[in-house]
């Protein structure tokens, strides 16, 4: 984009005159401008209430403590909810509708920046996805060990969970093929998740001896606390909400925005309620994943583990469509049906082949906070706080106020400073854990 094309950029207010042939990168494999807001709302309330949040009560209260935890919680998160809010906006800019968030920052800053966040976003990804089928893993392990001594080892259940993923993912290729599977996994989540709080509330009021001190020296504790943003920052955001606005019916942004009120007050409650109450029944000696704490009765703790396996099949989708669009979009006839014979071949192998190589580094390195605080870092805090300002900057730059654009400024340089910390604080957990344990680990 040259010079004075990037003096003219603006953000389009009057969507309705946007039309197919002004949007940015528009041919895709999946579908686009479907979807309602409140289908959108839905799938940010069950995939943000994911059985990642099972670990959260002991990545973020247990290095922050009481005061420092729930302060970072309230604090990170309504930052995130305006810095998606922000970025919403800028899904129309000249008039072009942007259904990804590579094509936005390559249109705006050029290719550099088109291939930089290309490699963060998918990076960000692929972490996650391995994130969840380490999270399906254990979920299945926890089962058998309530009725066995000896269960079978994690990689076992970790290849049984990436095949589900498998399976769910050539059903139902796109996200907004989820339509249907969303009522479901409501029920699931909701279910597993209120059983959980009766069963935390029980073993708090037994627990009279909990200990919420802070454990390690100095320099640990300041690590550990950058890592545990890392965890608030994942617990919130995707970094990819121009690929989930692309979905919605128009006015995109106004949508996108309702969908994201949904998130951040009718999800936002359960997620952080969960985080809050592990760490308030068990202290410091909570888990990282949460039902290892649970005192009982059989029943529930097999139906929490079973609820929490089965609903993120439905979530960990939403999270990784980016990927599996672009490969769609590059290996199958877009001019056909999704299920025309040739493209189903096509589909059957993409699918394969990238959860098969998923499947086997989450085996090769079940280090599951690790991976919740890395994602967090590198990669997320850049798209989620850094790139939105950068956006605004270009874009209303010219016209805005001095202290808008003070603000911007301070948010690019904030969290490129924040941004370093906690990749440092991450990498320093993953070379501790490479340490600890050996590739495979029965962990």
């Amino acid at each position: 984009m040259d010079e004075e094309g990037r003096a003219t950029l603006s953000i389009e207010q009057g969507q309705e005159k946007v039309t197919q042939k002004d949007d940015y990168g528009l041919a895709t494999a999946h579908t686009i401008d479907r979807d309602s807001w409140q289908q959108v709302g839905l799938m940010l309330v069950t995939s943000f209430n994911c059985g990642w949040i099972l670990s959260f009560s002991n990545l973020v209260m247990w290095p922050l403590g009481w005061t420092w935890g729930i302060i970072c919680l309230l604090v990170v998160g309504l930052y995130t909810a305006y810095a998606n809010w922000l970025l919403a906006a800028f899904h129309i800019v000249d008039d072009i509708r942007f259904i990804r968030y590579r094509d936005l920052m390559g249109y705006v800053y050029g290719k550099s920046m088109y291939h930089t966040t290309w490699v963060f976003q998918f990076l960000t990804l692929l972490l996650g996805n391995m994130g969840f089928i380490l999270l399906g893993g254990k979920a299945l392990k926890e089962i058998t060990s309530e009725f066995s001594d000896s269960p079978l080892r994690l990689q076992y259940y970790i290849v049984i969970t990436g095949a589900a993923y498998f399976f769910y993912s050539f059903s139902i290729p796109t996200m907004s093929a989820m339509k249907n599977w969303l009522g479901v996994s409501a029920v699931l989540t909701f279910t597993y998740i209120i059983f959980l709080f009766i069963v935390l509330i029980k073993d708090g009021k037994s627990n009279s001896n909990r200990d919420f001190e802070i454990s390690g020296s100095e320099v640990s504790k300041v690590f550990n606390s950058f890592g545990a943003i890392s965890a608030i920052i994942v617990t919130n955001t995707s970094g990819l909400l121009p690929e989930i606005q692309s979905t919605l019916r128009k006015p995109t942004v106004k949508n996108m925005r309702k969908a994201l009120y949904l998130q951040y007050t009718v999800g936002v409650v359960f997620y952080y309620g969960v985080t809050v109450m592990g760490y308030w029944a068990y202290g410091s000696v909570v888990s990282a994943y949460l039902p290892e704490n649970l005192s009982g009765p059989k029943w529930i703790k097999v139906l929490i583990n079973a609820i929490v396996f089965l609903q993120s099949i439905v979530s960990q989708h939403m999270f990784v469509a980016p990927i599996l669009e672009a490969l769609d979009t590059k290996f199958l006839h877009i001019d056909k049906a999704m299920h025309s014979g040739e493209n189903l071949k096509r589909l059957f192998l993409l699918r394969a082949f990238f959860f098969t190589g998923n499947t086997f580094v989450a085996a090769a390195f079940p280090f599951m906070g690790d991976f919740v605080n890395f994602l967090g870092s590198f990669s997320l805090v850049p798209l989620t706080f850094m790139f939105p300002s950068m956006v605004f900057i270009k874009v209303k730059g010219r016209t805005a106020r001095i202290e808008k654009k003070a603000w911007h400024w301070f948010n690019i340089v904030f969290s490129f400073l924040l941004t370093i910390a906690t990749t440092i604080s991450a990498v320093r957990s993953i070379v501790h854990n490479v340490q600890k344990y050996h590739f495979f680990a029965d962990a």
